[in-house]
Order: C-alpha cells, then structure tokens, then sequence
C-alpha cells in the first residue's frame, strides 16, 4: 500500500491520538482555569475505535504512536487501550504524555501492556510556582513519577518544560542541573499560540535562544548529541560531564515544518494534519469503510500546508490558513 506522502514529499509514519478532552490540571498554556465544555463520553473515540483505526493506518506506512490529551492516564482503559495499540505488530513505539500525576500508580500496567515510554510534562522545580502554573498541581507527585518511570524502564523518559516569560525563565539552570545526575531529556518547548486569543501569548513567549545565553552566561560548556529516540523536532545537547541531556523544542522561532511527519486524531475523532491550522476532518463515521477512510486521510495530507506560519502570527502579518481555535487541551499537542 502507498505511503502516506504529501504534495511537498513529507512521508507520515507517526500519529499522535488523543483519547481524552479532560484534564485533572489546567495549565496556563494548554486550558483555561474556567468556562471548557468537555466532550460528553459518547463523543470520544473508544478504545475499539482507536484499535481498528490503526489496525488500518499501519497498512498505510504508520508505525509510531503517541497518545495524548487532555490527560490521557485519566482514562479508567488506558492500559487496555495501549495493550491493544502494542498486540498491532507493525507498531514499532508506543509512547504516552502525561502530567505524571497518576504515573506512580499505573506505570507497572502501562509497561506490562507494551507501553515503550513516556514524556512528563515540568513547568517549574519551584513547588508554589509549580501549583500555580499548572492551577493546583503537586511537583512531588510529578518527581516520584519519573522515580517510578525511571524504576519500570521507560526509555527515554523526557521531561517537557513549556518556557514562560515571567513565569519559569528564571529557572532554565535548575533545569539543566537536573540533566547532570539523571539519564534524562530535559526538552524546552516555546509557547505556541494555540487556541489564545488576541495578544495573550505574546507577552509570555521566549526565544528558545534564551537557553543558550542563559548557558553561556553561567558558563555551562555544552555540545551537540546525537537523535534520541523518538526524537522528533527536538534539538538536543549535553552540557560537559552529565548523564542526560537537554533538547530545544522552537516552533515559533524556527520551525521544523519541512521534515514534519505527523498527523493528530482528536479525542472525538477528527484528523489534523496540521496542529496549528484549523482544518479539521470527521474520520469516526469511517472507521468501518478502511478506503473511504483512507480517502479522507490522503485528503487531509493532501491539503496539509508547507508551514504553519507561526513566526508570522508573532508579527501581526496576514497568514494564507485560518489558525485552529481548539485548546491544546482540545487538539492532544
């Protein structure tokens, strides 16, 4: 069967599935504290429904999977949802992005059930900071989740850090300390305008070249590394003498748009070729009819645009595409 390529030769073999709207956390970037309307539960793609639809799209050259959210630990199948991800054979690496707040409890089931690693979501080291970014989170639930991660062999466990202005960027060399005593990927990600209104994230949005001259003016000598597997858009560095390594994950500044290979499907079922633009289409109807299906997923691709011009919403410049009005909490990231 052909490979899922599209019009600028960028060949997909990578899907992120979102299996949940809901979240225990409200992240100031990804969900507001108050006013989201959740999915009702008929509405989410069960877990057969996510099953059969890539016992389809492995046919058709997908062989990577992360599940996402919303927080997808929440949902009360997840285990059965990754057992039956892993039974796929063409499946080469299962992956889950969690706030790790339910990670101590499940981490034996998710591994048992074939899960192969996790990334953890850790705006700040700073326990109030931490409670107030997230809206109530607690930071030592998310360390002894990657004690308990690092404990069952999850490999490689990477820690997502969304830089702040104001907010974390004070922090970026507790951080990277945190890289010289464990075999860790700290990645720093730039805050994205999706799903914000107005002028909102541009007031807390950092070039990820903050990291550099933060190292430079501490003195931390760092060098370039190798992919790290499952990799993805992430440049990724070492500082001198330590076990983990540090990645820059910089969308806005500098995209990585022109080696993307991922699609998304939404919790309730839509396909996105795109996470920044809006289009958007219904595959769940389908699920059952694999070449009308197929159909509709060439066509997403087909229509996916050769960047998402993020850059050009920081200057205020007209874009050619309609950015998505979906929360990162609505989309799965």
């Amino acid at each position: 069967m052909p490979l899922l390529t599209d019009r600028f030769g960028r060949v997909h073999d990578y899907i992120r599935i979102s299996v949940t709207d809901r979240c225990n956390l409200r992240c100031v970037y990804c969900m507001p504290e108050e006013g989201m309307t959740f999915l009702p539960h008929e509405e989410v793609l069960s877990k057969d429904e996510i099953i059969d639809f890539m016992k389809i799209m492995v046919g058709y050259g997908i062989k990577k999977v992360r599940i996402t959210g919303g927080e997808p630990l929440l949902r009360t199948d997840i285990v059965d949802i990754i057992a039956g991800l892993s039974a796929i054979p063409e499946i080469e690496d299962i992956a889950v992005t969690t706030n790790a707040m339910y990670l101590v409890k499940k981490a034996d089931a998710l591994k048992e059930a074939g899960l192969t690693r996790v990334n953890i979501s850790l705006d700040s080291l700073q326990e109030d900071r931490f409670k107030t970014i997230t809206r109530g989170g607690r930071l030592q639930k998310v360390l002894d989740g990657i004690a308990k991660a690092e404990e069952v062999g999850f490999f490689p466990i990477k820690l997502n850090v969304v830089l702040i202005k104001g907010q974390n960027d004070d922090e970026i060399l507790d951080f990277l300390e945190f890289t010289r005593d464990k075999d860790i990927n700290i990645r720093f990600i730039e805050y994205m305008p999706i799903g914000h209104a107005g002028d909102s994230w541009k007031k807390q949005y950092l070039s990820l070249q903050t990291i550099f001259d933060a190292c430079d003016e501490a003195g931390f000598a760092y060098q370039p590394v190798d992919s790290i597997r499952g990799n993805g858009p992430s440049e990724n560095f070492r500082l001198e003498g330590a076990k983990g390594t540090f990645g820059l994950i910089h969308p806005v500044s500098s995209h990585f748009c022109a080696s993307c290979n991922r699609l998304r499907l939404t919790a309730d079922g839509y396909i996105k070729a795109c996470l920044y633009w809006d289009e958007e289409m219904n595959i769940r109807p389908l699920i059952k009819d694999p070449e009308k299906l197929m159909e509709l997923v060439q066509q997403s691709i087909d229509n996916k645009p050769e960047s998402h011009e993020m850059a050009i919403a920081l200057q205020d410049e007209m874009q050619s595409h309609k950015p998505t009005t979906r929360r990162m909490s609505q989309i799965g990231g």
